[in-house]
């Protein structure tokens, strides 16, 4: 865990220039128990519009090692330190990957903690009983206020991992049912770090897994583990029986393999230089359909925790190994939906 405290220390040296960014402070969000989302500091990114399309972000778990203090609540207060820097951190690590090509919005909520959401999965197998409650209520308050103050009718993109990704998963499940209106404006959703399954697929068909690089309206997924993992049918509690993962390098379905010099880019934590910076770490990938996650051979350390994730996880960097080519993916299905908007007829 050397690498996290390192990212960590990064990340309360600039947390002050994030947070004036932002909007916010270590005291977002802590006049009352509910997200007000009216307030500017309950959102870590509320961007100017330079762009045609936008992007709603939800961080992964990063209220951790707090939630397992004796007493810790079930769910982080929205003024919880940890989840503010851990959440400031993946905007750098993995949200900004979007900031390029969509307007990028990033709300605070209150999520699951990593000791009640562990207990959720192993007693579940899932996460959805930890969603469906208060995480979820804060996701659907965002979303509402976002959809009807800041996104003015603007094409979207939805994405998050981890925790995050379960939760556009749900959302894509049951707020994009009830708001079809919003739903068609979907240029796609990146739902990272959590498996999206044939029999989600199945139970709602108005929803569609990626089939390329530049589909639109689509889901794309994976999840990224070493071959221990594999070998030794590791538990991992993101990982769920009949998952999908496209290929971040090739954008297959397939086992084709896809070697590292396919991979334009990883964004690692150069700890000399104390900063983030692209990098090669021979990340290459290839889908093992049967367990349904993307497998790499790479070197770099991982260090997903083991009782959560197997013992050879790359949980902690599902978007920093492929970076630049998530990056290149999210420009190119921009591009194909605009282009396949302004193929549409006129409205008579």
């Amino acid at each position: 865990m050397n690498r996290f405290y390192s990212a960590l220390a990064l990340i309360c040296i600039a947390v002050f220039g994030l947070a004036a960014r932002a909007g916010v402070s270590a005291e977002a969000g802590t006049a009352g128990d509910a997200p007000d989302y009216s307030q500017a500091r309950c959102w870590l990114r509320i961007p100017e519009i330079t762009k045609d399309v936008d992007t709603f972000y939800i961080y992964s778990t990063v209220y951790v090692e707090s939630s397992f203090e004796e007493g810790a609540p079930d769910y982080a207060t929205l003024g919880n330190l940890e989840m503010i820097l851990g959440a400031m951190g993946e905007y750098v690590t993995n949200a900004s990957v979007y900031e390029d090509s969509t307007n990028l919005f990033m709300p605070f909520y209150r999520q699951a903690g990593m000791r009640y959401a562990g207990e959720i999965s192993e007693k579940t197998g899932d996460l959805s009983t930890a969603l469906s409650g208060r995480s979820y209520d804060d996701i659907r308050a965002a979303l509402d206020y976002y959809f009807e103050h800041f996104n003015q009718g603007r094409p979207f993109i939805i994405a998050g991992h981890s925790q995050g990704a379960s939760m556009v998963k749900y959302v894509l499940e049951n707020y994009f049912t009830e708001h079809p209106e919003y739903y068609k404006r979907m240029v796609a959703a990146y739902v990272i770090g959590y498996s999206v399954t044939k029999d989600d697929l199945e139970a709602y068909p108005h929803l569609k897994f990626a089939s390329g690089e530049n589909d639109t309206g689509v889901i794309v997924s994976w999840n990224t583990e070493g071959p221990k993992n594999v070998e030794e049918n590791a538990r991992n509690v993101v990982v769920l029986p009949n998952a999908i993962s496209i290929n971040p390098l090739n954008w297959k379905l397939d086992e084709t393999y896809a070697p590292a010099s396919e991979n334009l880019g990883s964004l690692m934590l150069n700890e000399k230089a104390f900063e983030y910076q692209i990098t090669d770490v021979g990340a290459d990938a290839k889908v093992v359909l049967s367990r349904g996650v993307i497998v790499t051979n790479t070197q770099y350390d991982q260090f997903a925790a083991p009782d959560f994730f197997g013992p050879q996880s790359f949980h902690e960097d599902d978007y920093t190994l492929f970076y630049n080519n998530l990056k290149e993916n999210v420009a190119k299905r921009i591009a194909a939906y605009q282009r396949g908007a302004a193929e549409e007829p006129p409205v008579l």
